[in-house]
């Protein structure tokens, strides 16, 4: 292509592409066929240097980084907003204005999410894009035009011809929250700095001398109202008109905008905006009303810092300063370790926080938080509030590294790192009060001691009597004692003893799937009986020894290590022992020779249709085979049933064999 038309119509092309897709949210070619004619645009510009145009995509990124930024005084000052952050101050507001305009019967106003973003002023002159200013001071800002060209939602050149000759559009540049969390984990990874919040990401960005850089950062911007206008131009009757027309020229307004009437009507915009805030991909802290009749806004004028036409009604603050006292650890139903900032009480989101999770260790070190630090403090609607991170600014001379505990602030039990997570986790499992009822729900479960009668409410009960604090402690209820509980007769409270005492009679894989080892599941358990064949030897495993098992690695040997390490744990263990807790010796598992399936590695997936899958694995076990849970390099075969989903994904991703129902059945050896 080398006529300069068609050069200047792709141009036209592209711009009107990527207003479709960044401001009207409507893309009308796929990426690909957008990049196809980007390429090609930089192919005609590298050929015809001359005939760039400045409104070219190609134009929006800088090669030069600036020296400094300039300042530039504003053609018309950019007022602030007053606030409004209770009900009755948004109600004084609308008062004084139907007292200074008593002959208007109706008033509407134009309502829109405040954005928490930097209020910008770009400039056109003949439509074309020729500087971009901070607010500033309100009368004097920074050209920061470099660093908004890249913004892919602000056109270069605005669309059509019935433009003014000078126009000023205003509005807030922001970072979306999907953009901010991306910018932050490239921070993360480069060892750069961490931004606390999307906002600060944004104006950090905007403060870069070289564009290239902000370019990268993903900004976006919302027009909300206009500057200078050439003289000679006429408005419309209403803001919300002059909005629409800014958006035929091709820049983007909030699409959450509407038009409402009086108090109700700002009552509801409130809450309905309020309630939709989590769900916003941006960040916004309140609701702005503007008059919308524009000759109304003329007679009402502005004060000396903002206009009497327009407030801006605030949510309570989800982010807040306030200083941290201590950093404190709370033990999970799990036994994970949360450390946990005790912080000096202030309101965040209209609820009185003091304490704020601080997620684990790692996140500790990375905001470098120290206990004495003055903490930005974040809730975000029904979040648990969180520290962001500190404020260096203000950091005292003497704060206080925070390391985690040791031993367990619950039962005293050993405190250990889980092997390649970021996770802490007592080991005290059997004996850990923050455990407790986790523990023994699981105890009781049917796959593991199968206790009849013993319920989860019931389990409650007995745990706020204070009757049972460790599963050993089931083995000493008395009918008599049980009969004394709420909606417990006597006959009730028998049949729960005698379901205690009939578990006393079990299987070593049961014993141990019931003791509840992090990570060691129904599966597991099975393999470390079959294989160590004795309660003492599994005590005494090693952890090279038990990752050479099937369906044991890393994590979980070291959980299991840990758990028979610790006294506590052993402890209830010979409680149990005490009580009568017995099983036969597992037997050896019976080779069938002739059997396809001895000594293979099989996962089963899927509904089956000629048997249960409980009795699929009977079967397939008897054959000499290993079942488990996961499929991975090491599984040999997969029994597929209807609907099978992820297992079989991965096991033809891995290469392993698939059998159909009918297919393994057809290879099981017949029965005589």
């Amino acid at each position: 292509m080398q006529d300069q038309k068609a050069y200047q119509k792709l141009v036209e092309s592209l711009n009107q592409y990527s207003y479709q897709y960044y401001v009207l949210d409507n893309p009308t070619i796929s990426d690909p066929q957008y990049d196809a004619l980007y390429q090609q645009l930089l192919r005609i510009e590298d050929e015809h240097p001359e005939w760039i145009l400045s409104e070219s995509p190609s134009q929006r990124v800088g090669d030069q980084p600036l020296k400094e930024f300039q300042t530039v005084r504003h053609a018309v000052a950019m007022y602030s907003l007053d606030n409004a952050f209770e009900d009755d101050e948004l109600k004084t507001f609308l008062k004084r204005i139907e007292e200074k305009l008593p002959e208007v019967n109706k008033l509407t106003f134009s309502a829109e999410p405040k954005m928490d973003g930097l209020a910008i002023n770009i400039r056109y002159e003949n439509g074309q894009l020729v500087q971009a200013t901070t607010r500033g001071d309100g009368q004097v800002g920074e050209d920061v035009t470099h660093n908004i060209r890249p913004i892919h939602s602000v056109p270069l050149k605005l669309f059509g011809n019935n433009w003014p000759e000078v126009v000023e559009v205003r509005g807030e540049v922001f970072m979306s929250k999907s953009a901010f969390t991306q910018l932050n984990q490239q921070q993360q990874e480069a060892g750069g700095k961490i931004f606390a919040n999307p906002r600060n990401a944004a104006a950090g960005s905007l403060r870069q001398l070289d564009s290239k850089i902000a370019a990268k950062r993903h900004l976006s911007f919302y027009l909300y109202g206009w500057g200078e206008l050439s003289e000679d131009w006429q408005l419309p009757q209403y803001y919300s008109e002059m909005i629409d027309q800014m958006v035929e020229w091709g820049l983007p307004a909030n699409p959450q905008s509407e038009i409402i009437s009086g108090l109700e009507g700002m009552f509801a915009y409130y809450e309905k905006i309020q309630a939709k805030r989590p769900d916003l991909s941006y960040e916004i802290d309140g609701i702005v009303y503007k008059l919308n009749e524009i000759k109304l806004q003329q007679q009402l004028g502005f004060t000396a810092r903002a206009p009497r036409w327009a407030i801006a009604r605030k949510f309570p603050a989800e982010e807040v300063w306030t200083k941290l006292l201590d950093i404190e650890v709370q033990v999970g139903r799990t036994g994970a370790i949360t450390p946990v900032a005790r912080l000096e009480p202030v309101s965040v989101g209209g609820v009185i926080v003091s304490n704020a999770t601080l997620h684990n260790m790692d996140e500790i070190k990375r905001k470098d938080v120290r206990i004495g630090d003055a903490v930005i403090v974040r809730r975000a609607g029904d979040v648990i509030p969180e520290v962001v991170g500190p404020v260096l600014a203000q950091r005292p001379e003497k704060t206080q590294l925070f390391e985690m505990p040791q031993q367990c602030p619950e039962c005293g039990s050993d405190v250990v790192k889980e092997l390649d997570k970021a996770a802490f986790r007592c080991t005290g499992g059997l004996v850990c009060p923050a455990q407790r009822k986790r523990a023994l729900h699981h105890f009781v479960s049917r796959k593991a001691m199968d206790i009849q009668g013993l319920g989860d409410k019931l389990i409650d009960q007995l745990v706020d009597q204070g009757w049972v604090k460790h599963p050993d402690d089931f083995y000493h209820l008395t009918v008599e004692q049980l009969a004394t509980l709420e909606r417990m007769a006597e006959k009730s409270a028998q049949n729960v003893v005698s379901g205690i005492q009939a578990s006393l009679e079990t299987t070593l894989a049961k014993f141990i799937y019931s003791l509840g080892i992090p990570e060691v599941g129904e599966v597991t358990a099975k393999n470390l009986a079959n294989h160590f064949k004795s309660l003492e030897a599994i005590q005494q495993a090693e952890f090279e020894e038990l990752i050479t098992l099937n369906d044991v690695g890393g994590v979980v040997a070291e959980h299991i290590v840990n758990f028979f390490k610790e006294p506590h744990n052993e402890s209830v263990i010979q409680g149990l022992l005490d009580a009568g807790m017995h099983w036969p010796t597992p037997a050896a598992a019976t080779l069938v020779e002739d059997s396809p399936f001895a000594n293979k590695v099989m996962v089963l997936t899927g509904t089956l249709s000629e048997m249960s899958r409980p009795e699929a694995k009977a079967l397939l076990e008897a054959q000499g085979a290993k079942i488990t849970g996961s499929v991975s390099a090491k599984t040999d075969y997969v029994v597929a049933g209807e609907k099978a989903g992820s297992k079989l994904t991965k096991a033809k991703a891995l290469g392993v064999a698939v059998l159909t129902e009918s297919e393994w059945l057809a290879m099981m050896p017949q029965q005589d």
